[in-house]
């Protein structure tokens, strides 16, 4: 049953624009989310600095008492579209406190001006950039949300085609494998999510996808070759239009033979994490750390 607090949260979301909002507009959608980062400000004993990643403009984010040894590498949501290191600094924190590791996150190109496979490329370069720092890939765990959790997979398995070695885990919020929309959830979960419209999926992914079919492994990693890939952790909200992505995804891995676990939040709705007064958001940032010390152990 979801806490109180999400229950609220919900509530409130459902009375409040979203950040897909604007018309169609991509430059509105982003100053929308751009807006709605400033709700949740970075705590003052996080650091940060930013730096460059293999030509990707980056930022380091450090909770206090890091073993730097090990990082996570993170890729912000935002359908492809839209996002940034200012919208995710605040989530990157606390990730890096829960796994007292540095958070590597980086601003990959967006679509409609860059579709793919730009942020694919931009992942694969700022993971290569992390290898060159020093960084032994089984002390690496790649993280994103959203469009950043479909592109954390994409990232595998580019690393995978180009022979490159596989970070220790992934940790994928609430990702967005399926640029298809044919997970039955996009129709099921339509009225229940209160943050997603479930019409935008197929507009968006277009943008991202350019001339390349939405079934292509690189821009809908579900439909991949999975055999080969680390350790995953799946966290999604059973609120969600992209829960089949999920649930699909953890089906199809076991069966290519990953060790993937999936933990579906009740009541909860896409990337809830973003929200530190959630009693569910601090289960779900412990069980991270949790995966993290498992696979880099």
């Amino acid at each position: 049953m979801p806490s109180e607090e999400m229950r609220a949260a919900v509530q409130a979301m459902r009375d409040a624009p979203s950040p897909t909002d604007g018309g169609g507009d991509i430059h509105a959608m982003r100053r929308n989310m751009e807006d709605m980062a400033t709700l949740t400000p970075v705590p003052d004993d996080i650091s940060e600095r930013n730096m460059d990643a293999g030509g990707v403009p980056a930022r380091h984010v450090s909770a206090a008492d890091v073993r730097d040894d090990r990082g996570v590498l993170y890729f912000h949501g935002g359908g492809y579209v839209m996002g940034s290191l200012n919208t995710h600094t605040e989530l990157m924190g606390r990730i890096s406190g829960a796994c007292r590791a540095p958070v590597l996150g980086i601003d990959y190109r967006l679509a409609p001006e860059h579709p793919y496979p730009a942020a694919v490329e931009d992942a694969v370069a700022s993971y290569d950039r992390l290898r060159d720092r020093g960084i032994a890939p089984g002390q690496i765990v790649i993280a994103g949300d959203s469009a950043g959790g479909g592109l954390t997979l994409a990232c595998l398995l580019a690393l995978k085609e180009q022979g490159k070695p596989q970070p220790a885990g992934a940790v994928l919020l609430s990702p967005w494998t399926d640029l298809t929309a044919s997970g039955a959830s996009v129709r099921t979960r339509a009225d229940a999510d209160p943050m997603i419209d479930g019409g935008v999926l197929v507009p968006m992914a277009g943008l991202y996808c350019g001339d390349t079919p939405s079934t292509t492994p690189g821009v809908s990693p579900l439909f991949g070759d999975l055999a080969g890939l680390p350790p995953l952790l799946i966290q999604v909200g059973d609120f969600e239009v992209l829960l089949d992505d999920s649930t699909r995804l953890a089906e199809r891995a076991r069966e290519a033979g990953v060790d993937v676990k999936l933990e579906v939040f009740d009541g909860a709705f896409h990337v809830f994490q973003h929200n530190p007064n959630l009693p569910e958001s601090a289960q779900a940032l412990a069980a991270i750390g949790t995966f993290f010390d498992r696979v880099t152990a």
